[in-house]
């Protein structure tokens, strides 16, 4: 079967763009290479939630959890900003987690949730610090790319959503991890990603963070 040039043409550069490494903005490193999973460890349980696919992480599948634990920053980080393009699909829920560490199973226990979610049941939408400082607002789509910004300094985070401000939080002087326990507290640590539930897709790409002092 012959095939139009200009056809041929598009679907090539749609195939190439699917495997081409995004460029981090200038300061900002890649936590994903595009390819593999490279620097990421997945928790001892259902580890087949996540796989790559198309340039994109993919969680799909029961509760796991895919954290960094490359060598960037000794995958270690207290003061820094985060971006992470993410893509969900219809009633999927998922989230970024900040200043955690390796957990073979379960939720993890230290550090913070940022929420992915546009349009679960769980009413906690895309761009709420979970539990702490939840947003209401749908601000994101399904099936449409959007971008989670994340700037920790000090005792304060601030969570953008495509560049609107979704949840701001200082962390008082006397908060002992809240109701979700001891572990959320500032502090520092590494990035995860979390894999929620079978019924769930998120798609995380373009993963990028730069060290504040």
């Amino acid at each position: 079967m012959r095939i139009a040039p200009a056809l041929l043409t598009a679907s090539l550069l749609l195939a190439s763009s699917a495997f081409t490494k995004d460029k981090p903005e200038k300061g900002f490193k890649a936590l994903f290479n595009g390819k593999d999973l490279t620097g990421w460890e997945k928790a001892k349980e259902n580890e087949g939630t996540f796989s790559v696919k198309d340039g994109a992480i993919v969680a799909q599948g029961p509760r796991c959890h895919l954290y960094y634990t490359g060598p960037i920053n000794k995958h270690n980080w207290k003061n820094f900003e985060l971006k992470v393009d993410v893509m969900t699909l219809p009633s999927s829920n998922g989230g970024i987690y900040f200043h955690t560490e390796y957990q073979e199973k379960n939720w993890p226990s230290k550090g913070f949730e940022v929420q992915v979610n546009n349009s679960h049941s769980d009413w906690r939408r895309s761009g709420g610090l979970y539990a702490v400082a939840d947003n209401k607002e749908k601000v994101a789509e399904d099936g449409k790319w959007f971008t989670e910004h994340i700037i920790v300094k000090d005792n304060h985070v601030t969570i953008f959503v495509d560049g609107k401000k979704t949840s701001e939080w200082t962390q008082p002087a006397d908060w002992k991890g809240g109701s979700s326990g001891p572990g959320r507290v500032i502090s520092s640590g590494t990035v995860a990603l979390q894999g929620h539930d079978p019924k769930s897709t998120i798609h995380y790409k373009n993963i990028r963070i730069k060290a504040l002092k």
